[in-house]
């Protein structure tokens, strides 16, 4: 059985569910984009780039790192984040799972199904 023969629980779809809800707000996504570019852990330094408030910005991380995409380490009085690589993996391999001929050769149309089914107009 390879992964794409996997039954899938419901867990697994909450998970996927719970990720890709996560990424559902811009800021959010802004948040992975530049935790990639530095490649590390930032410790604060995410408000000064998003120009949003410190409450705003740790909301926003929270739910990032509920759904496992991102770490958060206390250094301190402070939480350093970075991006959780084996999340975002994980991430990857849901969404392949669920579309798993996605950008190998496009099915047929939803006109064409019609057209075959002979409730097309």
């Amino acid at each position: 059985m390879n992964r794409h023969d996997t039954i899938h629980t419901e867990s697994a779809d909450e998970r996927l569910a719970l990720m890709c809800k996560a990424l559902g707000h811009p800021a959010r996504v802004a948040i992975l984009r530049h935790l990639h570019e530095i490649d590390g852990c930032v410790c604060g330094r995410i408000v000064e780039v998003l120009s949003l408030a410190q409450s705003t910005v740790s909301e926003h991380l929270r739910k990032l790192k509920l759904a496992g995409l991102v770490r958060g380490e206390v250094d301190g009085l402070s939480t350093c984040y970075c991006i959780d690589r084996d999340g975002l993996e994980r991430l990857r391999e849901m969404l392949s799972g669920l579309c798993p001929g996605a950008g190998v050769a496009a099915g047929p149309s939803c006109q064409d199904e019609a057209k075959t089914r002979g409730d097309a107009p």
